[in-house]
C-alpha cells in the first residue's frame, strides 16, 4: 500500500493511575478511507504514558503504510502541548517516550500534532475503552 498523506486519531487510557491502560487509534489516508484500526492493552502505566504510546504506536503503522505526512489528532492536551514544544517534559517517565515520538517525526516529510476535545474522538476512545473492558 502507498499512501502519502494520513490522518490520525489517538486514544490513551489508564483505568487508575498508574493502572491497566490501552490505546485506540484510527488511521486514515486523506479521502477518509480507513487504513488501520488498533485496540490494544498496554500493561500497567499512567494515562499520559499511555496517550504516548499511542501516539508512537500510530506514528510507527503510518510510518509502515509509506505515510510521509502526518496530521495528528488527540484529545490530550498536555501530551499535544509537549510535543509542540509549548510545555517542558518534567515527568522522566514521559522523557523517553516524547524522545522516541520526535524520532519518528524526524522520518517524515512532514507532521503536525493538534488538540481536539474528547467529542471529537470518540472513535479512539471507544477503541482504548473496548481493549480495557476485554482485560
Amino acid at each position: 500500500m502507498n499512501v502519502n498523506k494520513v490522518i490520525i486519531h489517538t486514544d490513551g487510557a489508564a483505568r487508575g493511575n498508574p493502572g491497566p491502560a490501552a490505546i485506540g487509534i484510527i488511521i486514515k489516508d486523506e479521502k477518509g478511507n480507513l487504513l488501520a484500526r488498533i485496540s490494544r492493552c498496554i500493561g500497567v502505566t499512567t494515562n499520559n504514558q499511555a496517550e504516548y504510546q499511542a501516539i508512537i504506536t500510530a506514528l510507527e503503522k503510518a510510518i509502515s503504510l509509506s505515510g510521509r505526512q502526518v496530521v495528528l489528532k488527540s484529545d490530550s492536551e498536555l501530551v499535544v502541548k509537549q510535543i509542540n514544544g509549548q510545555y517542558k517534559i518534567k515527568n522522566t517517565g514521559l522523557r523517553a517516550l516524547y524522545q522516541r515520538v520526535v524520532q519518528l517525526i524526524g522520518s517524515l516529510e512532514s507532521f503536525s500534532v493538534s488538540y481536539i476535545p474528547r467529542e471529537q474522538n470518540a472513535v479512539a476512545d471507544a477503541l482504548a475503552n473496548k481493549a480495557l473492558d476485554n482485560i
